[in-house]
C-alpha cells in the first residue's frame, strides 16, 4: 500500500506570518535577556567588596563584564 504524498501548500501568507512571529519572539527574548543582565550587573555593583568576596567575585570582575549586553 503506497502512501499519498502530501502536496498541500500552506495558505497564502502563512509562511510570512510565521517568520514575523518568530522575529518578534526573538526580539522580545533579546530585550528580556539584556534586561536581566543589566539588573544583575546593577545589583552586583551595589554590593560591597566583602560581599563580592563572599560569592567569589572581585570589583575587577565587574569591570571585566561587557558594558553592552
Amino acid at each position: 500500500m503506497a502512501l499519498a504524498p502530501n502536496t498541500r501548500t500552506a495558505p497564502f501568507g502563512a509562511i510570512t506570518t510565521l517568520n514575523l512571529i518568530n522575529m518578534f519572539e526573538g526580539a522580545v527574548k533579546s530585550v528580556s535577556d539584556w534586561n536581566a543582565k543589566r539588573k544583575t550587573h546593577n545589583i552586583l555593583s551595589s554590593l560591597t567588596d566583602r560581599e563580592l568576596a563572599d560569592i567569589g567575585l572581585s570589583r575587577g570582575d565587574l569591570h571585566d563584564m561587557p558594558t553592552k549586553f
